[in-house]
Order: C-alpha cells, then structure tokens, then sequence
C-alpha cells in the first residue's frame, strides 16, 4: 500500500470521525437545551423572578441558541469545557476524575466477553450439532436475553449478599470491578460467541479446509492454522463496535454498582441538567467509538494482507 494511499485514506477516516463527533455533539447540545431551563434548580427556593432572570444572565441562558452553541464551539477550539452549573468546578477536571473508572470497566467487561465467547463459538462451529453446541447455545441464548440491570441485582444476590465473596457496591480495589465487569460483559460475550460460530463454520466450509484436512491434518488443527486467522475479521469488526457498546452500556451497570465512573456521572448530570458536563461526556464516548472503528480498519490489513484500504 503506497504512502499516497495511507495518507488519504488516514485523512478521509479523519475527517468521517469529526464529522460524525461534530454531528452527535450538535445533536445533545440541543437536545438538552430544550429539555429545561436549569437556573431554575440552581436557584434558592423562594428566589425572585429577578433573582432567576440575573442568574441565567450570567449563566448565558438568555441568549438565542444559536449564539450559544457558536459560543461553546469556540471555548472547545481552545479546549475550554466550561464549569459545572452544579459543581462549580472545570467540566474536563470532573469528567477527567471518572474516566479511569469506567475504562477499567470497559476493559474488564471485555477481556469477560473475550474470554468466553470466542472460546464458545469456536466450541459451537467445531462441535455443530453435538451436546456441546447445545449446552454453549443455551448460555449464549441466557448471556443474551438477560438485562444488565437485571444480571447485576443476580450476581449482588449471589456473590455480595449470599455468599459475600465480594463487595456489593463502591470502588474498593479489584474485588469491586468483579461483578460489574461480569455484568456488562456477558452481554458483549452472546455478541462475540454467535459471530465467532458464524466466522468459522463460513471458513470451515471452504476449500482450502478441505484440502488441508485431505493432507492428514486434523480439524482441530486446520482450525488452529488456518481458520482462526480468517475467522477473525468480522470479530475484529464487533470487538471495535463492542467498545462503545461498553461505554454506552456502562450508565447502566455504574447505575446499580453505585461505580463512580462517566456512565454514573452522567445519570447524575442529566438530572441535574448540567449541560456541559453531559456534552463533555457524550464528545468523549463519541470520540471512543470513532477511533475504536478507525483502529478496525486498520487492523484488517494486518490481519489478512489480501485486503488493502485503497480498495
């Protein structure tokens, strides 16, 4: 692949993830401005009409949309997010505090999905049709069908209350990343393991398979040598759309494992309508999702030289 090739190539993905960064960030931007006035829950109780009017004159408030979303994009071109409306404190200082937490989530989540759900498809495409295949698609069909709301009260229920083994809520070392990690995670394993079967039964089927097998080799083998790495394309595809998956998924699990990450500050901002603290989060969780399917494209070279991005 020439050099000419990369760059544009880097350049067009470039300029599709501002554009789409730019799209969602206008999106909630307006989407919140509309769903409520805020100076009325930063006000006092018993405050006058004056006292309203002078506080959203100094928040901004007052003036038309459109200045204030041509004002907000000329704070974020110097990288100023504003100050909380309700913690009176820099959006990316507050926003920056939680990012570890839910980057830890997002990561154990994903080596659970990982970890069980390529295993289990593999087993599934190998074993189609056995015992085997039944047991794992009946895992992968409950790992779908359960809520992650619904799953974390059932592991609390087991492993916090019945058998405390492990802390119920909070963020006290790696015990605590435990249960959320498996409660978001087997979600995205259902994903990983249907893909994964589906990927290698289409290269199991192929003739380069066969001839392999007509060589001696055994299927376990021909699996291990040669299909695994072809296999892994379109699993390569969901493990980057799966990240933003994660993120998005973690409001929730945050929400019931009281984790002290972006998903839970966003829960909290929401209803407090801190604007900007919710506009910061969404440009991060965007900006993730972006450069996560960017990293894809590029990963498909590695894997499988025959593709080439100038195509």
């Amino acid at each position: 692949m020439g050099a000419i090739t990369l760059t544009r190539y880097l350049a067009s993905r470039i300029g599709q993830a501002l554009l789409a960064s730019f799209g969602v960030l206008t999106i909630v931007f307006f989407i919140m401005r509309l769903s409520g006035d805020p100076t009325l829950l930063l006000v006092p109780e018993g405050a006058s009409l004056e006292q309203i009017a002078q506080l959203r004159h100094e928040l901004g408030f007052d003036r038309p949309l459109g200045m204030q979303f041509l004002s907000y994009l000329g704070d974020l071109a110097r990288f100023d997010f504003g100050e909380s409306l309700v913690q009176r404190a820099p959006v990316l200082g507050i926003v920056a505090e939680r990012v570890p937490y839910t980057v830890a989530l997002a990561v154990g989540a994903l080596v659970v999905a990982l970890g069980l759900g390529i295993p289990a498809g593999i087993a599934m495409a190998v074993w189609r049709g056995g015992i085997v295949e039944r047991a794992l698609s009946g895992f992968v069909l409950a790992g779908q069908s359960l809520p992650t709301f619904w799953s974390g009260i059932l592991l609390i229920l087991l492993f916090g209350v019945s058998l405390r083994w492990l802390p119920t809520s909070g963020s006290d070392g790696f015990a605590s990343l435990v249960m959320p990690s498996l409660a978001l995670g087997i979600v995205a394993m259902s994903t990983f393991a249907r893909m994964t079967r589906i990927s290698v039964l289409d290269e199991l089927s192929r003739d380069y398979v066969t001839a392999a097998r007509a060589r001696g080799l055994s299927r376990g083998g021909a699996v291990l040598r040669h299909v695994l790495r072809n296999a892994a394309i379109p699993v390569v595809t969901i493990a980057a759309l799966e990240i933003g998956n994660l993120l998005a998924g973690a409001v929730i699990v945050e929400t019931v494992f009281a984790w002290p990450g972006i998903g839970q500050l966003a829960i909290q901002s929401i209803q407090s309508r801190d604007f900007l603290v919710v506009q910061a989060i969404v440009l991060f969780v965007s900006l993730v999702y972006v450069f996560s399917s960017f990293l894809a494209d590029l990963a498909y070279v590695v894997i499988d030289p025959r593709i080439r991005m100038g195509r």
